[in-house]
Formats: structure tokens, C-alpha cells, sequence
């Protein structure tokens, strides 16, 4: 059975969860949470997620460690089997990360965590968002789900990944970067899902888990 090292309270270790949910793949949960602790279990720079396969080997990165889901076990594909519709549902998911995620994780220690971003770091961040939103605005489909008719693995990195930015862009700009675009009711829909249901559930529960050893240390 595979091994998903990380925590719940990551969005691409959710990105991962759901997947193995939503392929019906059998697997286990092991909290790590620290840089040192996932170097001990197996991650070469210490970041989370990454998982041990059923033969146990280790694996990171998560969107490498879906495209081994996608080929190890094919019974329930959440790629489209036409080469060009996979490279633009993997097109889709990796500008989410480029161009959404990782501009408006410049603001998380100050939208999330009670630190404090500079106001050049915000006005880079909001440059680059506004630029990422416009083009994600004219690849996404929401019709239901981010990439077309089918659930995809760019449903797994857009579920996880718009709350985020949307949130990030409230707190720090007093505007939701997103509202423009269907991914308010995208995400209300997408969290009718069982499988968003668990997650969130246990993202919650594993963020108290986590404060009270941090508290305890």
C-alpha cells in the first residue's frame, strides 16, 4: 500500500490526497512537518509531500508523484486518453502552480500566519497574479470542472490551490483576485465532493493537531 508523507494542512499534499481518493487507490497517511523529519523518512531537500510506493521507494514532487499515479494505476485514469487533451489538462494544473500558486504564496506568512510581507514584495506579487488570473481566466473552462466535462488531476491542483489565492488576495489587498471568474461556485461545488469533504475535514483536524505539538514543544 502506498505511504502519503506530509500534512493535511498542505495544499499540494491534498493535491495528492485527492487524487489517490478520487482513483480509488488504497493508501496510508504518515504526518510529517518538519524539513528534518522528511529527510529522515526519504525526501532529498526535505518537502512534503512525498510518498513511498507499494515496493517501497520514495517519490516527491507532486505533480511527478501524479503522473507515477496516472501510469502505476490506470484503472480509474484522471487523464484524458487523447495525448493533446492530457498536455492541456497538465498545461492547465502547471500554470496553477507557475502563475497562481506561487506568486500569491509571497503572501501567506502575512495572510496566514500573523507575519509580515514587505510592500514591494506585495506590489511584485500583485503584478504577477493580475497577469496569471488574465490567462488563467481564458484556459479554464468550469464546465463543471476546470479543464472540461470530466474530473481531471487539474481539478486536484485547482481545488486546492484557488481557496488559497482568493483568501490570500482578500487579506493583503482587500479584493478577491478571483472574482471575476466562476471559482467561487467551482469550489463550492468541487467541496460537495466526498472526497473534498474528507479532506477538508481532516485539514482542520490535523491543523489543531498540529498547533497543540507545537504548543507541547
Amino acid at each position: 500500500m502506498i505511504t502519503l508523507y506530509g500534512f493535511a494542512v498542505s495544499n499540494y499534499y491534498n493535491r495528492v490526497k485527492l487524487a489517490l481518493m478520487e482513483k480509488g487507490v488504497p493508501f496510508i497517511e504518515e504526518l510529517v512537518y518538519t524539513a528534518k523529519d522528511a529527510m529522515k523518512q526519504g525526501s532529498p531537500i526535505g518537502k512534503i509531500p512525498f510518498i513511498k510506493t507499494e515496493e517501497g521507494r520514495t517519490l516527491s514532487e507532486s505533480a511527478v508523484i501524479l503522473d507515477y499515479l496516472e501510469d502505476r494505476y490506470p484503472k480509474k485514469p484522471l487523464l484524458p486518453q487523447d495525448p493533446y487533451a492530457a498536455a492541456k489538462v497538465r498545461e492547465l494544473a502547471t500554470f496553477m502552480d507557475l502563475y497562481l500558486e506561487l506568486p500569491a504564496r509571497e503572501l501567506y506568512a502575512e495572510a496566514f500566519f500573523n507575519g509580515k510581507v514587505s510592500d514591494e514584495v506585495k506590489t511584485t506579487a500583485k503584478s504577477r497574479l493580475k497577469r496569471g488570473i488574465d490567462g488563467f481566466a481564458k484556459m479554464a473552462l468550469f464546465s463543471p470542472y476546470i479543464a472540461g466535462e470530466h474530473f481531471t488531476l487539474a481539478d486536484c491542483a485547482a481545488i486546492v490551490h484557488l481557496p488559497l489565492v482568493s483568501l490570500a488576495t482578500t487579506r493583503i489587498y482587500g479584493d478577491d483576485f478571483l472574482a471575476e471568474t466562476p471559482a467561487r461556485e467551482y469550489v463550492k461545488t468541487m467541496n460537495q465532493r466526498p472526497s473534498m469533504q474528507k479532506i477538508n475535514a481532516d485539514r482542520k483536524a490535523n491543523q489543531e493537531m498540529i498547533l497543540n505539538l507545537r504548543r507541547a514543544q
